[in-house]
């Protein structure tokens, strides 16, 4: 029998990965910062477009920034939402709102703005760091939100000369409205470099901050597809960022082929550690600890790629550059590997490649390390967890499919409806415990409750088990979640959407396979009129809902299967596909 004090994996952890670490560490992530900045601040902390910022200039740019929310009036605990895609603002900007003692509420920028609405609305944030191209989304819902600071920001803001060109680029020939052409009463509204200026000799002030305050509000789906706050504290992320790092010391310190040892101590405080690829937005937890933080906190350098979607113009950029960790999602492999020019691509220096966020092919995986030389190592997360939750071992020498071994600190178990811990190699439902799993959810005692056993594990929603030696398996989700290239959609958000149009009668959402994505959005309609057509159904969804969650199929049908309660009997939907 699986207990919670029987912990099989241990015995499997490689050699150098300890078997706990110390979440108390830093006393807050303040703390792992201001340790980043001052052991390399010379080394490049992020490289974007071609241009690289020091730990030092990040330091310096963060401070001013922070010191913007005080003069502002912003106070501790404060919520200030992130809407930019990976460009340098987006990490300055993280470090910045910490910096001031306040929450960052992480915004995906495709977002419509019935979605950046709730979002806003359910955090209470009271201020936004936004690139210009998304002004137009924000503007529709400003006067129902209580949003009143804005600070705007250009693709090129910080690219120096070549940063000017980009932005008139985008005004001229992609249309972007000027931000001065945006205003509203009781709002103040900010250009990032006017903050960076009007603060340059500002003094900061570093605020008192505990393990315990919230640092994150990472949003997140439920089971009626209303997204929930997790709450992020600062020891959350400084624990997950310790885990990850533990995890991969095989690689960071193996003795005959080190990926970061030099033998010139100088050398490396002037090259840094090695580089990143940041292809995963940083708005995902994915990319906000496994990239940002762990770069911070290993001294690397950040390759940040504002639109991995461009996928010839990424291998282009991976052809120019040299890489060491190489985090994505199993879609975003697959496109680079389908790019005629990825042979062009030089993988020399790369140790790591992990991929999270969606299950990971067998046939892809192997096509990988046949190309590239290295294997990718599957690890399982989620946002409640700041993410990792468990990884397969970094001397794992080919695909293994599992999600590998419960990371340090971390227990996790399965268990039945009863919360019985089920056997080894029995299937049930995954739960977790350790210091990076989320203290709740923002205002929301009832999902709080519910997403906890008696015993304090969180409950994933995942169904899965572990073997004999620890390794975990998934098996399948719970829930009616759809994953569209390492995204989740939930059924009810859309369905709510379709729902809206006077003709639709009802509706059911499923996720059907896809190569490119993984999964894609079926919708099957009930209509209450022969003239309700496709185009008008996709026009709707395209207003209110990103573009990963419209329905890619739509079906008219006569009728739903239901049970005797009249509850829609999605398993049969699937079977018919």
């Amino acid at each position: 029998m699986v207990n919670n004090t029987d912990f099989p994996w241990l015995k499997n952890y490689p050699s150098l990965v300890p078997k706990t670490i110390n979440p108390d560490f830093y006393p807050n992530l303040l703390a792992l910062i201001d340790e980043s900045f001052q052991s390399h601040g010379s080394c490049s902390a992020f490289k974007c477009l071609g241009i690289s910022l020091t730990f030092k200039q990040v330091d310096d740019y963060s401070k001013r920034i922070a010191v913007h929310f005080k003069k502002i009036g912003l106070k501790k605990g404060d919520r200030v939402g992130v809407m930019l895609p990976n460009v340098m603002q987006n990490p300055i900007s993280i470090i910045a709102i910490l910096r001031a003692g306040l929450v960052v509420v992480n915004i995906n920028p495709l977002y419509s703005s019935r979605e950046l609405k709730h979002q806003l609305v359910d955090s209470g944030a009271t201020a936004i760091v936004i690139l210009e191209n998304f002004l137009p989304t924000l503007a529709v819902v400003l006067k129902e939100v209580n949003v009143k600071n804005i600070v705007v920001t250009r693709v090129g803001d910080l690219l120096g000369v070549k940063g000017f060109g980009i932005n008139l680029a985008l005004k001229f020939l992609k249309r972007v409205q000027s931000y001065k052409k945006f205003s509203s009463p009781n709002i103040s509204l900010q250009s990032l470099k006017k903050v960076l200026l009007s603060n340059q000799y500002s003094v900061y002030e570093t605020p008192q901050l505990k393990s315990c305050d919230i640092a994150f509000l990472q949003y997140t789906g439920g089971t009626t597809g209303v997204a929930k706050g997790a709450i992020l504290t600062h020891k959350n992320i400084i624990a997950n960022c310790l885990q990850v790092e533990a995890w991969l010391m095989p690689a960071f310190y193996a003795e005959n082929d080190s990926l970061f040892k030099k033998e010139n101590s100088s050398e490396q405080e002037k090259d840094g550690r090695g580089v990143i690829v940041c292809a995963l937005p940083l708005y995902h937890i994915f990319a906000l600890t496994g990239c940002m933080f762990l770069g911070m906190r290993v001294n690397m350098t950040n390759l940040l790629v504002p639109n991995p979607r461009d996928f010839a113009g990424f291998v282009k950029l991976l052809s120019r550059e040299k890489f060491d960790i190489f985090p994505g999602v199993n879609t975003l492999f697959q496109a680079l590997i389908n790019q005629p020019d990825f042979d062009k691509i030089s993988f020399s220096n790369l140790k790591i490649t992990l991929s999270g966020a969606m299950p990971l092919n067998r046939s892809l995986a192997e096509q990988w390390q046949k190309q590239t030389g290295c294997p990718i190592i599957e690890g399982y997360g989620l946002s409640e967890t700041s993410p990792a939750v468990a990884v397969v071992p970094v001397n794992a020498k080919s695909f293994q499919d599992n999600v590998g071994l419960p990371i340090s600190s971390t227990q996790v178990a399965i268990i039945d409806d009863n919360e019985t811990v089920q056997n080894y190699n029995q299937i049930g439902q995954i739960v977790i415990k350790g210091p990076q799993v989320m203290t709740g959810y923002w205002k929301n005692s009832v999902e709080t409750k519910n997403a906890f056993t008696k015993s304090g594990f969180f409950k994933s929603g995942d169904l899965g088990f572990i073997n004999e030696n620890g390794f975990v398996k998934i098996v399948d989700r719970i829930k009616d979640l759809i994953i569209v290239s390492g995204f989740n959609v939930y059924p009810n958000e859309v369905e709510e959407v379709v729902c809206r149009h006077p003709n639709v009668k009802e509706c059911a959402v499923v996720g059907i396979p896809n190569e490119q994505s993984g999964e894609i959005v079926k919708l099957f309609v009930v209509s209450g009129s022969d003239k309700l057509t496709r185009q008008e159904i996709f026009t709707l969804c395209k207003k209110n809902l990103a573009a990963y969650k419209c329905p890619k199929v739509i079906v008219f049908v006569s009728n739903l299967p239901k049970s005797n309660v009249g509850k829609i009997l999605k398993r049969e939907l699937r079977s018919s596909i």
